[in-house]
């Protein structure tokens, strides 16, 4: 493939940490898409990404990439191929893949209706599946890179977690198979597991008492150093955790 600007695809990326990849990702040089439920959502945060100007770049050669929004729901493969295509129409390539998406609810057993059950495991790790699968043939030719954003809840369970500690469990499991089914295909795959991150994540709205926390930034530094890596290494798993447990 011929060496001009790459490209990434970020699911959920209209606000959080999915925002934070592509503001760095951007800045970077590399033309991001980030989708959404929300064709608003999703427009409007392309429309904030396309705003930033040369020079806040953090590799100063290099220009801004652009940014487009897409709605797509990770839990329907067509949706997501729609996805993929729209991108290879626009671009012509897809380099990165960044499947962020996610949802949280949080109950005991006892509380935890089949619907959010469901949403939980079809969003958080279904969707990843069908990313996946949608995405697959055009980063073979790319020789690209998937990075799964799990959490440090694929290996710490909690009260209350049933359903989101199953979706991450089965998401870190998920990646690290694919991991070795497919660097013989010269695509790498990581998960990075976060700890507390400050974004709107379930019902937390941040606020200055969240300024411990690791922000939607720093994730997306480390999404960077990841495809910045020799290509003859993989940190195929990254845990990360604010530097003050508790904000303390």
């Amino acid at each position: 493939m011929a060496d001009h600007i790459r490209t990434a695809l970020i699911t959920g990326g209209s606000k959080g940490i999915g925002y934070g990849v592509a503001e760095v990702l951007i800045k970077a040089g590399i033309n991001v898409a980030v989708t959404s439920r929300s064709q608003e959502a999703a427009e409007a945060a392309a429309a904030r990404l396309n705003e930033i100007k040369p020079g806040h770049t953090s590799d100063t050669n290099k220009p801004v990439g652009s940014a487009l929004g897409m709605a797509a729901d990770v839990r329907d493969l067509a949706s997501q191929q729609q996805v993929v295509d729209a991108i290879l129409k626009q671009w012509g390539r897809l380099d990165y893949v960044i499947a962020n998406a996610g949802v949280g609810h949080f109950a005991p057993i006892q509380d935890m209706t089949p619907e959010q059950w469901h949403e939980t495991i079809d969003i958080n790790l279904t969707g990843v599946f069908y990313t996946a699968k949608a995405s697959l043939p055009a980063l073979k030719e790319s020789q690209g890179y998937f990075i799964t954003i799990a959490s440090l809840a694929g290996t710490n369970f909690f009260e209350k977690g049933s359903a989101y500690n199953a979706s991450k469990f089965g998401l870190v499991g998920f990646t690290q198979a694919i991991m070795l089914d497919l660097r013989s295909e010269g695509i790498k795959v990581s998960t990075i597991m976060p700890g507390s991150v400050a974004t709107e994540f379930g019902d937390n709205q941040p606020s200055e008492k969240d300024a411990w926390k690791i922000q939607p930034e720093d994730i997306g530094e480390l999404v960077y150093d990841l495809l910045k890596m020799n290509p003859r290494t993989l940190p195929s798993k990254v845990e990360v955790r604010p530097t003050r447990p508790g904000g303390k």
